[in-house]
């Protein structure tokens, strides 16, 4: 299976939003990774709706949103208005976690659920047969740029043997600390979708760095 990249819009120049998205748009890029944070989950805070719209009307990819946030039920349904293909909740985030991947489903999208670094991928076992992609955080959430954490091979080598196991296909994506010097090793054991940030739009071309990652 090839793998896919999901650029992530957080690290894009947002006094030429348009110009970036346009980028994507035309580049090797699969996805946009949309990162929602609330200050309070994590201790940034990102976007929220306008800049969703922004994405709505000029985004030709799906649109991968991963959100940040407490209580993320409680906007469900409204990322799915903003044209959201896949939507990632933090499992830390949900006390009734089958009961978002459900909510998500019936509003029409994709499902995924993300996991901190120090949460132990076992405490996905019983959704992971309901869900569409586990987004493991390769950094502490909520800044661009952070140092990749090298426990997270291991982390997908076992999420993988347990897709083996029980014969599933949803994929696994790294988010945090993926360059031009790790993505060929978190390609070969394991990992199906690669979150870039900094080192696509910190690059001299970003659309030939896409392009780089997806080889």
């Amino acid at each position: 299976m090839t793998h896919k990249i999901a650029p992530s819009i957080l690290s894009a120049d947002f006094a030429n939003l348009q110009r970036d998205i346009e980028m994507i748009n035309q580049s090797e890029a699969d996805w946009f990774h949309v990162d929602i944070m609330d200050g309070v989950f994590v201790p940034n805070i990102s976007f929220g709706f306008p800049v969703m719209a922004s994405l709505q009307k000029h985004a030709k990819k799906p649109l991968d949103v991963h959100l940040m946030i407490v209580e993320p039920d409680r906007y469900i349904t409204r990322f799915a208005d903003y044209g959201t293909h896949l939507l990632s909740v933090h499992i830390e985030a949900c006390p009734h976690l089958h009961r978002s991947i459900q909510a998500i489903k019936q509003a029409g999208m994709k499902a995924g659920v993300a996991i901190n670094p120090h949460t132990s991928i076992q405490q996905l076992e019983d959704v992971l047969g309901d869900i569409d992609l586990v987004c493991l955080m390769s950094v502490n959430p909520g800044f661009g740029g952070q140092s990749f954490i090298q426990n997270t091979y291991r982390k997908i080598e076992k999420l993988n043997n347990m897709k083996r196991q029980h014969n599933l296909n949803f994929e696994i994506e790294i988010d945090g600390g993926v360059t031009l010097q790790n993505y060929k090793q978190l390609i070969a054991v394991g990992a199906t979708v690669l979150v870039a940030g900094n080192t696509v739009f910190n690059s001299e071309n970003p659309s030939v760095t896409i392009s780089s990652i997806k080889q």
